[in-house]
């Protein structure tokens, strides 16, 4: 594989990866705290999913630099800083109410959903298969979520407000979540990726009618456009801090 193409495939993956990783960080949170008792267990269960996902991409990333997937993924998720993860704004916010983690939960996997069903005609066959994989689970998630969207925005009031709420603090982020870049169009250009932009049409159109029509929730004005997945806010770095302390005390042992 041409080295600039390899270049820009270790970019891509490690911001699937990360993705995954600091969203299932985000939904674990929930365990013992969610609404109801079934939530709590099917929420533990989507957490464990997409920390799942990430050490998939993360192994694709092993293999691609010749190293062991368990002990290389144990590297990159708590021994590395914040500015080298390359995860969208989005997935590090804090998880506020349950409207906001429902809706922003709903965003991504509808967002998973529409790059998945594109990534698994990859002609990289490594994240073809994945991509083929997870899309399993993720019609379960983007299915789970929207059904509690749209109870909340149907709901009362009050829910329907929190809901709406929600959504004005997760649209200015959701740019990023399938943004085009220079990378993705040189991946696009060798068959790696589907073009970025077509996602982000899909994923709009799977979305805006069912928000609007459906929920009854107002789309906020347009998103502004997506920053650098280097850019983080502050709350990344108290999630690593959590996440690292006890690896990075005992740095010689096996997690």
């Amino acid at each position: 594989m041409d080295e600039l193409i390899l270049h820009d495939l270790r970019k891509f993956l490690f911001a699937l990866a990360d993705d995954e990783l600091i969203l299932g960080h985000r939904a674990s949170e929930w365990c013992g705290h969610a609404p109801i008792l079934e939530e709590d267990i099917a929420f533990a269960n989507l957490a464990l999913d997409e920390i799942g996902h990430a050490a998939a991409w993360y192994s694709i990333l092993a293999e691609l630099d010749g190293q062991d997937p368990d002990t290389y993924a144990d590297r990159l998720v708590y021994f590395r800083a914040a500015e080298d993860f390359r995860n969208a704004q989005l997935v590090e916010l804090p998880n506020g109410d349950w409207a906001f983690t429902m809706l922003r939960q709903y965003l991504f996997d509808a967002a998973e959903k529409t790059r998945l069903s594109a990534l698994k005609h990859s002609a990289y066959q490594p994240v073809a298969q994945v991509a083929e994989k997870m899309l399993r689970e993720e019609l379960y998630h983007e299915r789970h979520t929207r059904l509690w969207v749209l109870r909340l925005s149907r709901g009362t009031e009050e829910s329907h407000r929190r809901m709406q709420t929600a959504l004005e603090a997760c649209w200015p982020h959701v740019a990023q979540l399938l943004a085009s870049t220079p990378s993705l169009t040189r991946l696009t250009s060798a068959g790696v990726t589907p073009e970025a932009q077509a996602w982000f049409a899909n994923w709009q159109a799977c979305i805006l009618p069912f928000l609007e029509a459906e929920c009854e929730l107002s789309i906020p004005s347009e998103a502004p456009p997506a920053l650098d997945r280097s850019v983080h806010t502050p709350h990344l770095r108290v999630i690593l801090a959590e996440m690292q302390a006890l690896p990075r005390q005992e740095p010689e042992a096996q997690w």
